[in-house]
């Protein structure tokens, strides 16, 4: 680096002289180390895959996708708890820290070691696709059902004409993995189903791939297109349509128990040890933080009216130069306070209680609006 370019110790605040040499009258690993983050890697690789969706002529993926419509659905959405279903579908905001780790390196494994390996192990004259496009409708019951995504890997012909598909899973272990999961193996269906609708000839089969995030180790399993099991995902969509058609908050219906405990929603939803229950699926749950920085940004930026609560207002107190905060209020006066003018150390199993009601002989604690009330 010479005078002419001192980008790289501005950028860190690392003191460089006219010569360009770095200072030595500060601690510089201490500069470096307080630079170098977790929150600083999430927004570099943020804003590396917005200009990459842009770059590919993808930016409908930058932000939240609009919420769906009761009739249309996505592959890798069937078969899963109902209300898990819609909550994903209407946007509600999501719980917890996103995998996004657990994304990117499916999207890898998918792209730098399968579709490689596919290439060189099928047989000659035939050629792996990245991807085929799927649009197609259903009707059933007077309902008319609409599918729309994309799947992965497909091998096809020389004229493109697909004739196999794969769906790709990576997943921590395959000890216990001895059948395809019901909702990978619907999502498969619902690809081969609308090809073959798609498609003038017949196309019935396809394989999972399981590849451990550990090892590297595959799991296979061939999956022939069954007419009986195609019949439950459809009935599983129009359910899900006419529980969203009714603005009725679907039942939780966990395929296995132990799913609500890594669910994104679990605590709106009721299956946490917090006193939220059976929530819509707009609005922040009250004196509750656990809340990912992207995700709830994301949110707010989706939704005009929606604001910080209080609680969250502490946790991420930057945000709220650019975002509206609701008031404290208190449930016994209706008094309501500024986020910032009651004094809090953010600890939300002591909430900070209402002066009013504090000189009547009572301790009542405040609170921000429940999600109902910020609609």
């Amino acid at each position: 680096m010479t005078g002419d370019n001192p980008q790289k110790g501005p950028e860190f605040n690392i003191p460089v002289d006219e010569t360009g040499a770095v200072g030595t009258d500060l601690n510089v690993t201490e500069n470096i180390v307080h630079r170098v983050s977790n929150r600083t890697f999430t927004e570099w690789y943020n804003e590396q895959q917005f200009e990459q969706n842009i770059l590919e002529g993808k930016a409908y993926f930058n932000g939240l996708s609009p919420p769906k419509d009761p009739e249309r659905h996505t592959p890798s959405k069937l078969l899963q708890c109902h209300r898990k279903a819609s909550y994903a579908r209407q946007n509600a905001p999501r719980e917890g820290v996103p995998p996004k780790g657990l994304f990117w390196v499916g999207s890898a494994f998918e792209e730098d070691f399968i579709v490689p390996y596919l290439q060189e192990v099928i047989p000659d004259q035939l050629y792996v696709q990245n991807s085929l496009w799927i649009d197609t409708t259903i009707s059933r019951d007077r309902t008319e059902l609409r599918i729309r995504g994309s799947t992965d890997p497909a091998i096809v012909t020389s004229e493109a004409n697909p004739l196999f598909l794969t769906e790709i899973k990576t997943t921590t272990s395959l000890d216990h993995l001895d059948e395809p999961k019901s909702h990978h193996k619907a999502q498969l269906h619902a690809y081969l189903h609308a090809l073959n609708e798609m498609s003038d000839h017949s196309i019935t089969d396809g394989m999972l791939v399981y590849g451990s995030r550990e090892t590297f180790d595959l799991k296979t399993f061939h999956v022939t297109f069954n007419s009986e099991f195609w019949d439950t995902i459809v009935e599983w969509m129009v359910a899900q349509t006419e529980y969203e058609q009714d603005g009725e908050l679907p039942p939780a219906t966990p395929e296995r128990d132990w799913e609500c405990n890594y669910c994104s929603f679990k605590h709106r939803c009721g299956k946490a040890n917090t006193p939220y229950a059976d929530t819509g699926y707009t609005g922040l749950l009250p004196l509750f933080e656990e809340y990912d920085r992207e995700n709830l940004t994301d949110y707010l930026d989706s939704r005009a009216d929606a604001k910080l609560t209080p609680t969250l207002a502490h946790v991420f107190s930057d945000l709220t130069d650019t975002y509206s905060v609701y008031d404290w209020s208190c449930p016994r006066c209706s008094e309501t306070y500024a986020w910032d003018a009651v004094d809090w150390d953010g600890d939300t199993s002591e909430p900070p209680v209402c002066s009013e009601c504090l000189t009547d002989g009572e301790l009542l604690t405040l609170s921000g609006p429940e999600p109902a009330e910020q609609q």
